[in-house]
């Protein structure tokens, strides 16, 4: 079955996904700490990696048989720091344990310093043909601000490369808004980052994350990013987008005709995905389930035979569909109305949203009609309560 064919802000590829299943997988390694990460990552025990790749096996073995898989996706932490025949384990186990639909997107996040010719090749080898780079800007100023390592000239350069050995789909990742970036600067990047013909791209507003680096250093007096620069930047964005053809189909996220990532359309459609390794998230037969995070408990618990579930939920009808309202309204082809959408639309704060413009019905769908504002809409339905109508 070959998936995510077409315009991906369609409202058939967004319902489609909810049938879909997925699998994420955690690599927690990492050269250095960025100042806003706060995923689950650890810096300085790449001699763990082959401790790690033996315990994700083990946790896969673990997982109850299900499938066959319709996206395999590695993120991190930066899973380029593990090697092709590491990485291909993984997919094999998934493939051996769960099954791989004809057409399954195989993706992983990776680094533009990590990218080297040999590395592409061997991913493409081992059946990776969707890759994510860590961009996040081409300003030289704004990327030691965010603790990045790579050149500009690294990050076309890995797009190239990554071209050049076949993958089918290459995402570059933008992050806007760091207070040393100016508007020329940002026009810049975005530039940038299209004429290098990426098959999407995803832009990312800076946030302060509680407990990182930069979230001390704003609480130290240092410059924290500025809402109305972000909404700026981000509408210039909007603009070069469609100028370039990218389809805006979710809040942060842009891309060519059949290049949706699949892992995404899954989750924002409440789709099941599995989850292996530190601190990652899963969904199955209704319940949610995350592991632990830190690694040493990770290690210890797959090695000694128990799962490593941090802990689980099972939402009851109305969370249910709330979330379903506050993932899927994030996607431009929005959600079918339902009880939620329709109680939405008669709330008081829908009421206002409506004649602002902000929400409104598409085609028989609900759907936000300025994504810049999807926060307030999200607002809106945290604030509806069970017994609407």
């Amino acid at each position: 079955m070959t998936v995510a064919t077409g315009p991906p802000d369609t409202p058939n590829l967004a319902d489609q996904a909810s049938d879909w299943t997925a699998a994420y997988v955690h690599i927690p390694f990492c050269a250095r700490l960025c100042p806003y990460c706060d995923f689950a990552v650890v810096t300085g025990r790449d001699q763990a990696a082959p401790r790690y790749v033996a315990a994700l096996r083990k946790e896969m073995g673990m997982e109850p048989e299900w499938g066959p898989l319709d996206a395999v996706y590695v993120g991190g932490g930066t899973p380029s720091r593990l090697s092709p025949e590491q990485l291909g384990s993984l997919v094999d186990d998934l493939r051996g344990r769960f099954g791989l639909n004809d057409g399954v997107e195989v993706s992983l996040e990776a680094n533009p310093e990590d990218w080297t010719p040999r590395l592409a090749d061997g991913l493409r080898e081992v059946g990776f043909d969707r890759v994510s780079f860590g961009v996040q800007s081409f300003d030289p100023n704004v990327l030691s601000t965010l603790g990045r390592a790579h050149t500009p000239d690294q990050a076309a350069a890995a797009v190239g490369v990554a071209r050049r050995a076949g993958f089918r789909s290459i995402n570059i990742d933008l992050i806007f808004g760091t207070p040393v970036e100016t508007d020329d600067s940002w026009r810049a990047t975005v530039d940038r980052a299209l004429y290098l013909q990426p098959d999407h791209l995803s832009l990312y507003a800076l946030t302060v994350e509680r407990g990182t680096e930069l979230s001390r250093a704003v609480a130290a007096g240092a410059p924290a990013p500025d809402f109305d620069r972000q909404a700026d930047a981000y509408e210039v964005a909007e603009e070069l987008c469609r100028a370039a053809g990218l389809v805006h189909y979710e809040v942060s996220n842009w891309a060519r005709p059949d290049h949706g990532c699949v892992y995404n359309l899954i989750t924002w459609a409440q789709g099941e995905y599995l989850a292996f390794g530190t601190g990652a998230h899963g969904h199955r037969g209704g319940v949610r389930r995350r592991n632990v995070r830190r690694l040493e408990a990770y290690l210890d618990r797959v090695e000694g035979g128990i799962r490593p579930v941090q802990g689980t939920e099972a939402l009851d009808p109305w969370s249910r569909e709330q979330e379903r309202l506050m993932i899927g309204l994030r996607r431009i082809a929005g959600v079918v109305p339902g009880r939620g959408g329709e109680a939405l639309l008669r709330s008081p704060w829908g009421e206002r949203l409506k004649r602002a413009g902000v929400l409104g019905l598409v085609g028989g769908r609900v759907a936000v009609l300025r994504p810049l504002l999807s926060d307030e809409v999200g607002r809106a339905v945290l604030a509806l309560q069970p017994g609407e109508r």
